[in-house]
């Protein structure tokens, strides 16, 4: 599979906008670690193979154990899950959907304040827009590096 154009690099500057969302999240009390479950999670459903690929791994260097990893296509058939994080990948699932049934919105508001349901729905929507992005174009999976993107992070947080 060839890669269509490499966005990130020819047109980055137009990515600024999604970058300091998630330099936003990054200070979430939702928790980075329960974002980027969430953030896999998405990914999944949508079949980014770059975000898949980037996720487990960041996922992996902060301590996620690889049993979770590999059953949380299937979060709902296990045990491996808290209740908190079950309604975070419900939250995610419905906002990725576009459909959030009021039982679903409900138990949310069980698990995390107004502003950390927004900041979650944030997230659901920032990955959502990244996974489009590099399926479109095909953005190649494989090379990514656990905190590779920190930097850039930091520096759009600056701005």
């Amino acid at each position: 599979m060839k890669q269509r154009i490499n966005v990130f690099e020819k047109h980055a500057k137009k990515f600024n906008g999604l970058h300091a969302l998630g330099a936003h999240l990054s200070k979430s009390s939702v928790g980075q670690s329960l974002l980027e479950l969430v953030y896999f999670r998405v990914s999944q459903i949508n079949g980014c193979a770059f975000c898949l690929d980037m996720h487990s791994k960041d996922l992996r260097a902060k301590g996620e154990t690889e049993q979770r990893l590999y059953a949380l296509n299937a979060w709902r058939e296990t045990p491996f899950f808290i209740d908190r994080e079950r309604s975070a990948l419900a939250w995610a699932e419905a906002v990725t959907a576009c459909h959030v049934p009021d039982d679903v919105y409900e138990e949310a508001l069980r698990h995390f304040t107004e502003e950390e349901l927004v900041d979650l729905t944030l997230g659901a929507i920032a990955i959502n827009g990244y996974n489009r992005v590099n399926v479109a174009f095909r953005t190649p999976a494989g090379g990514y590096q656990p905190g590779q993107f920190e930097e850039q992070a930091k520096q759009v947080a600056i701005l």
